[in-house]
């Protein structure tokens, strides 16, 4: 019989999520679907992107 082991790692919070979104795109007010064009798609720059998945990385790296 074979058993299956899973680690559990922390994910960073919601709101700590929502607070790297607003700090690097400024219109996105919420991480919520919204159901409008216009609240839920954003024109954002790809070095901005870049930023803040770099930054969310290092967030859940330092939650583990």
């Amino acid at each position: 019989m074979t058993t299956k082991t899973t680690t559990k790692t922390k994910a960073p919070s919601e709101a700590l999520l929502l607070e790297i979104a607003a700090k690097h795109f400024h219109t996105v007010e919420t991480l919520e679907t919204r159901n409008r064009d216009r609240l839920d798609f954003h024109d954002v720059a790809v070095w901005s992107i870049r930023a803040a998945l770099e930054e969310a990385f290092e967030a859940g790296r330092r939650a583990a």
